[in-house]
């Protein structure tokens, strides 16, 4: 079966409740984490959108053993692929060895807001690529200059930099995301158990390579708890196609998810049947995923990691 892992929404809870979470993650016996780059939440009522650097360099020192990516920073529009760059040798400086960066196309959402226009799908893969280049140029460390059709880097030096480059790891959803990674990245993030992604992945050089798989679900006392939770405050989970990437705005979605009804959500494990649980982390497993990590909907994030603990883990 996959590795266990956890998923850190810093759309949904406050900073200082995430440095908690990530520290009982680690005591509840899992092995590693994924912690989400946001500037907006996806609807209001999740209700926060911490500055994930911040909360990385407090989760370094709050936890021993726990591995730690992001899941996902976009390196192309609001944040330049040199400060990516800076930022993520400093996080790998600060856990060795437990550190790695995610990276992805990202959503209009957050990229919106210093007034940039947003790419089309291949623009933004191509931007993704050259990033990706800037990133590794920065890692070799001295004094470095890069001049694409994209990004500038002009004789810059990363002075903080960890003994080894964080691994780096490629998000994708669509086919042609999928070769990029398998050719550019370390490993793979998906959202969904889709086999033919992890086939192009492979295809792409991606064989033997980690892939992590998001499951998104909500455990709760009873099915109906949690499907009005997940309701309440991750509806976009039943948005399907280019509208995470293309909406602009927490009100935009909100108004989309009017659409959505509870019984959308059905599809997710809900409440505290662990076979379900077992059946989702299985369909990854099944569809080549070695790495699951579970977000959890809502505020109960202590009583997920105790079933975690007390449920799935010995199964697994």
């Amino acid at each position: 079966m996959p590795e266990l892992g956890y998923s850190l929404s810093c759309e949904e809870h406050p900073p200082n409740d995430l440095v908690r979470f990530a520290r009982a993650a680690e005591e509840a016996g899992l092995g590693f984490a994924l912690i989400s780059d946001h500037f907006h939440p996806w609807i209001d009522a999740q209700g926060n959108s911490a500055f994930v650097w911040n909360v990385i360099g407090a989760i370094a020192h709050a936890t021993d053993r726990l591995r730690l990516g992001t899941g996902v920073t976009c390196p192309l529009i609001r944040i330049h692929p040199a400060i990516v760059a800076q930022a993520a040798a400093t996080s790998a400086a600060m856990m060795p060895g437990r550190f790695f960066l995610g990276v992805g196309t990202g959503e209009n959402l957050n990229e919106h807001v210093l007034g940039d226009k947003w790419p089309a799908p291949d623009e933004r893969l191509e931007m993704l690529e050259e990033a990706v280049e800037v990133l590794r140029l920065l890692w070799q460390g001295g004094y470095q200059t890069h001049r694409g059709r994209h990004y500038t880097v002009e004789q810059a030096r990363l002075y903080t930099l960890p003994e080894q480059p964080p691994e780096l790891c490629v998000a994708a959803a669509q086919p042609n995301a999928a070769e990029l990674a398998g050719r550019i990245g370390d490993g793979f993030i998906g959202v969904a158990p889709e086999r033919e992604l992890i086939e192009d992945f492979e295809q792409a050089g991606g064989t033997g390579k980690p892939r992590y798989g998001h499951l998104t679900a909500c455990w709760a006392a009873s099915e109906e708890e949690a499907k009005r939770t997940a309701h309440e405050q991750w509806p976009n989970a039943g948005l399907e196609g280019p509208l995470n990437q293309e909406l602009a705005t927490p009100a935009d979605f909100e108004a989309v998810a009017e659409m959505v009804e509870p019984e959308d959500l059905e599809t997710l494990p809900l409440g505290p049947d662990a076979d379900r649980w077992l059946e989702a982390i299985k369909e990854f497993e099944n569809a080549g995923y070695d790495h699951v990590y579970i977000h959890q909907i809502g505020r109960d994030q202590d009583g997920f990691l105790e079933f975690a603990k007390r449920e799935l883990l010995p199964r697994l």
